[in-house]
């Protein structure tokens, strides 16, 4: 099945019997956004004690005039697939945030990895900068319901996946590109996550501008595909002028220096990249001496290798944001000492082989958990790594607990998806700060010490 074609929303859903697909985050927000309009609503998800009515319920597609699909809805999923056969228009609620968005300061971030903490950055330094912003998308706000604060001189920040870009009919003014790696194989050919990445800039002109780095190919396709200028980012040295790069530690702005990378509270060069992707972004909206102060004090986001405590010399890390076994690869990387790696969840059809290396060197034990648990175990024993699977993830931590060694650190990076156990990756990582909070507040037990 070849992907949809965008179409252009209304200009008002004043009137129409509309059903919002999905009742997430970004389904509540595309919810209330229609009401306010004056649309008559029907709620819908796989869960029907979640809305009115189920997703498997085809009738609902009677006397509809459209449909918002939230961007966790399976694209091809068979409500979405009939609706199309009944020539329904199907929406997307980042689509008509940007379709009816005052503001021409619009900044949108994608990515394979990266974008999260980009976007927060980019955030951050504007708003000490003293812009007028707003940030939203895939960061965890709905963009829909920040319209009615929205004027033409606020400037949007949007983190957008790749889901978001599905049915997009616009394009930021500043269009950034972290990186595109293999990811989401489970849903998506590979060509088509490509493409989907490309979106971003697919409607840009000459006056926009797209932000891309310079040592990664795939990403930096892009400047390519759009007649937008570009700024490039990137570590080491470039044939380009780079907007933002490292360069023997040195974090470079243009041609100025303005922080090194040792001063950096985020770990590891994926977070070192992150930085230097916001930098080109703001350009010189923000003060060298502003972006340094931000950079430097920035502690990161939540569930990206962020240091939940320090138990009896060990260290526990929430990497939970780790869906990919890259991911999970940059954060064995970022983190100086022996780890105890608990790796699992539900599986995205990607090779774990990349992870083999360093999983040798650097890991004391793999405590695996989840639905692929006993999958990857068997490559593993393949690999000759050393490694265990204990069930859930509780259990995974309570054999990593016992594992551990002083000195250690208890990294919690799974290179799976959390939706076999969990609703998304900040409630899996939720369960292993609690887990943690539990053991400092209990120790270990007698038979572990």
């Amino acid at each position: 099945m070849s992907l949809p074609m965008p179409v252009e929303a209304p200009a008002s859903f004043a009137g129409q019997r509309v059903a919002v697909v999905g009742m997430g985050i970004e389904g509540r927000d595309a919810f209330q956004f229609l009401v306010r309009e004056g649309a008559e609503v029907i709620t819908v998800d796989r869960n029907p004690r979640r809305a009115m009515r189920s997703q498997d319920d085809l009738s609902l597609l009677k006397n509809l005039d459209a449909l918002v699909a939230s961007q966790g809805v399976p694209w091809d999923c068979t409500l979405l697939a009939e609706a199309g056969k009944r020539d329904l228009p199907v929406f997307g609620p980042t689509q008509v945030f940007l379709e009816r968005c005052p503001s021409d300061r619009v900044i949108g971030i994608t990515g394979s990895a990266g974008k999260t903490t980009t976007t927060t950055i980019v955030h951050e330094l504007l708003s000490r900068a003293g812009i007028d912003c707003v940030v939203g998308g895939n960061i965890g706000r709905g963009l829909l319901g920040q319209l009615p604060e929205t004027s033409e001189q606020t400037t949007v920040v949007a983190e957008l996946s790749h889901t978001q870009l599905l049915r997009t009919t616009r394009s930021p003014q500043v269009a950034a590109i972290t990186n595109i790696t293999p990811n989401h194989l489970d849903q998506f050919e590979w060509d088509d996550y490509q493409s989907l990445k490309y979106r971003i800039v697919e409607y840009q002109t000459a006056t926009d501008q797209v932000v891309l780095p310079f040592d990664e190919p795939r990403a930096a396709r892009a400047s390519q595909l759009t007649p937008a200028a570009a700024a490039w980012f990137g570590v080491g040295e470039s044939s380009c002028r780079a907007a933002a790069h490292c360069d023997s530690g040195r974090v470079i702005r243009g041609d100025r220096h303005i922080l090194d990378a040792a001063e950096l509270k985020i770990p590891g060069e994926h977070n070192l990249r992150n930085v230097l992707a916001a930098l080109a972004i703001v350009g010189d909206l923000v003060a060298d001496q502003t972006a340094a102060e931000v950079l430097s004090a920035f502690s990161g986001v939540p569930h990206r290798l962020e240091l939940v405590a320090e138990i009896d010399g060990v260290r526990f890390i929430n990497d939970s944001i780790a869906t990919t076994p890259e991911r999970t690869l940059a954060g064995l990387k970022a983190i100086d000492a022996p780890i105890v790696l608990m790796l699992g969840g539900r599986d995205k059809r990607l090779p774990l082989d990349p992870l083999a290396d360093e999983l040798r060197r650097r890991v004391r034990r793999v405590v695996l958990f989840g639905e692929a648990g006993e999958q990857w175990a068997a490559w593993c024993s393949a690999q000759r790594i050393d490694a265990h699977y204990a069930g859930d993830l509780e259990s995974a931590f309570g054999d990593s607990v016992g594992v551990a060694q002083p000195g250690d650190a208890v990294l919690l990076s799974p290179g799976g998806t959390s939706f076999d156990a969990y609703p998304n990756f900040e409630a899996r990582g939720q369960h292993f700060r609690n887990l943690v909070a539990v053991l400092r507040r209990e120790g270990k037990p007698d038979h572990e010490r």
